[in-house]
């Protein structure tokens, strides 16, 4: 296995400063560590560029800033004319990445959601009227603007059909060109907690830590995931990232799941963790693929 790291825009041979812990803790526990032109993937034009020579042979993990699905393919594509496995396919990428690739196989377990394959007005009040009514949230397939709550996110009713728009044509015009895939509203539930974000490497989880908008807010001593762990498993998604928060029920809710590629790492979770959790992972996989089946 190798890992691949953003670059360092100013010193493009160094891993970014963000993910350069990680990178340091693999390349300790023995791992070939590489850097791509992140900024040149986003581009797109040659996205050969962008990735440098790789051992041939090898599987390789990214930890590094968000790709669009698209982008991510491309890089998944340059791998593998290179000789290199991306862990996680393009396809599984996108299930990840974006929410109606994951949502049906969770549904029980999170907020009602409905979604748009555009940001035209008319899809987005026919979406309006299959929510029914009462409070909702929008976001697109990949990121809300929950940081502007009230002008962008929160929708009181979404009987109120201007209303919303008014809110959903924020959303859109503060995403601008990171606007993805299309709109996504999801029943409101009111919730008592901060976010736990847990670490899941072939449908089990391997992390549990604070979310890193609150990384002074950890999950509670003896926190229970057996309930989570079925659904997760039916996605068959190697490597993810599912946050949680309570509601004011009592119950456990998913409100993300991201692909664990691009999945930010809170500051109080050790780099070596992850690190060790995948490399777990890998020489399980290669084990069992060598193993004679009867």
């Amino acid at each position: 296995m190798l890992l691949l790291v953003p670059a360092d825009p100013l010193r493009p041979r160094r891993p970014d400063e963000h993910f350069a812990s990680e990178a340091r803790a693999a390349r300790e526990a023995g791992l070939t560590v590489a850097v791509v032109d992140h900024d040149a993937l986003l581009r797109g034009a040659e996205p050969e560029r962008a990735v440098p020579a790789l051992p041939a042979g090898e599987t390789a993990v990214y930890r590094g800033w968000m790709l669009p699905s698209h982008r991510y393919a491309a890089l998944a594509r340059v791998l593998a004319e290179r000789g290199v496995s991306a862990r996680t396919s393009a396809e599984q990428y996108r299930r990840a990445h974006e929410l109606p690739g994951w949502y049906p196989a969770l549904a029980p377990v999170t907020p009602r959601s409905v979604w748009t394959t555009g940001s035209d007005r008319t899809d987005f009040d026919h979406a309006l009227r299959s929510l029914g009514a009462g409070p909702a949230v929008v976001r697109d397939y990949v990121k809300s603007m929950k940081h502007h709550w009230d002008e962008a996110t929160f929708i009181p009713d979404v009987a109120d059909a201007d209303g919303a728009w008014r809110i959903a044509a924020r959303l859109r015009e503060l995403r601008d060109d990171d606007f993805v895939g299309g709109f996504v509203l999801r029943e409101f539930e009111s919730f008592t907690s901060a976010e736990a974000r847990t670490w899941w490497v072939e449908g089990r989880c391997v992390l549990v830590g604070a979310h890193p908008d609150t990384p002074g807010a950890p999950p509670p001593d003896g926190f229970d995931l057996d309930w989570l762990t079925p659904f997760v498993t039916a996605l068959a998604l190697p490597f993810v990232t599912v946050d949680l928060v309570l509601r004011d029920d009592g119950a456990w809710r998913v409100v993300e799941l991201g692909d664990g590629q691009v999945s930010d790492r809170p500051p109080g979770l050790p780099p070596e963790e992850i690190i060790a959790a995948l490399i777990r992972a890998d020489r399980e996989r290669s084990a069992e693929a060598a193993t004679p089946r009867p």
